[in-house]
């Protein structure tokens, strides 16, 4: 790619999105010495609302306006968490590069650096996602879910404080990888254990699109992917559009990559790595729940999580998913 071209990188307007969408930039100036990379700051109905996501339409609420001002032409590459965009492709948008993810496990923020368990029952528990109030639900605490909205900030400052602003929770749920990009990691009380909470598809991995006929660019984002986490999320995805699941759905999905004939390299092919994926839906109310894992080579991501949802559904994840689906 020339350096004279001006790489229009379109994001959010949120911290979170703006460092995210930084780290990003600054990888794709220091791969093209010379380049012009400019940040284009995009509203998002997810943004613009303070409902919850389920009522606002869900899946796609952070992403569509990105997505349209990527295919009109004023943005030239989309930066997105991952586990935001729709299972659906869309004509036109490439996904040009996924880089490495960071810790997809959920974390507990409490007052007094209470664990879960040591939260006594009737404690106030926040999150806006109704797959982690499922999945606290389905622990039977005793623990008061309260759906909360608002970015990072906002949230741990209903539990901790905030200038002129009395907490009114004990605790709150977010993901770890949030906090850690926004430098707040030390705030948490618990890294909660995917045993305990299977956190979302794709989660703590970004998404970089940019337009599938701009051949220039595509090469120059191929440098910033990582074929691990391209093939983890790649499975974890396809067990979500196979259950015809939004982000909102009550679905849990984590692939870990492994080797399996000792060599630390991790070819394009994936030859000699595994996918391990485990996946769960648990019913809204806490009431039922099921989990179950498959595993196979790399290069069957996308198998694997077809495979994986059809058992979920011949177990009842349908039913369990009801009207979030």
């Amino acid at each position: 790619m020339t350096a004279t071209r001006t790489i229009r990188v379109g994001t959010r307007a949120s911290l979170l999105a703006r460092t995210q969408t930084d780290t990003v930039v600054n990888a794709l100036a220091a791969a093209t010495p010379g380049l012009a990379v400019d940040t284009v700051l995009v509203s998002t109905q997810g943004d613009r609302s303070g409902a919850p996501l389920e009522q606002i339409g869900g899946t796609g609420v952070f992403v569509s306006a990105l997505r349209d001002a990527l295919l009109a032409g004023d943005i030239d590459v989309a930066v997105h968490s991952y586990k935001d965009l729709p299972t659906a492709p869309v004509a036109g948008i490439a996904l040009a590069a996924v880089p490495l993810r960071q810790d997809p496990r959920d974390a507990l923020v409490a007052r007094d650096e209470l664990t879960l368990l040591e939260l006594p029952v009737g404690a106030t528990v926040g999150t806006g996602s109704p797959r982690r109030a499922a999945q606290l639900r389905a622990m039977d605490l005793g623990l008061d879910i309260v759906s909360i909205r608002g970015n990072v900030d906002t949230r741990l400052g209903r539990v901790l404080g905030s200038t002129g602003v009395a907490p009114d929770l004990d605790a709150v749920v977010l993901a770890v990888a949030g906090l850690q990009r926004l430098s707040r990691a030390h705030l948490v009380t618990e890294l909660i254990d995917p045993m305990q909470m299977l956190p979302a598809a794709a989660q703590g991995a970004l998404a970089i699109e940019c337009r599938a006929d701009d051949a220039d660019l595509l090469a120059t984002l191929a440098g910033l992917d990582d074929h691990a986490t391209r093939s983890a999320v790649t499975a974890e995805r396809s067990l979500l559009a196979a259950l015809e699941a939004g982000c909102t759905a009550p679905v849990g999905a984590l692939a870990d990559v492994v080797e399996t004939d000792g060599s630390d390299d991790l070819a394009s092919s994936g030859s000699g790595w595994d996918i391990y994926l485990r996946g769960s839906v648990t019913a809204i109310d806490g009431s039922d729940a099921v989990r179950l894992s498959i595993s196979g080579p790399l290069d069957t991501a996308e198998e694997l999580g077809r495979r994986l949802a059809a058992d979920l559904i011949d177990l009842g994840a349908t039913t369990m998913m009801g009207s979030s689906k």
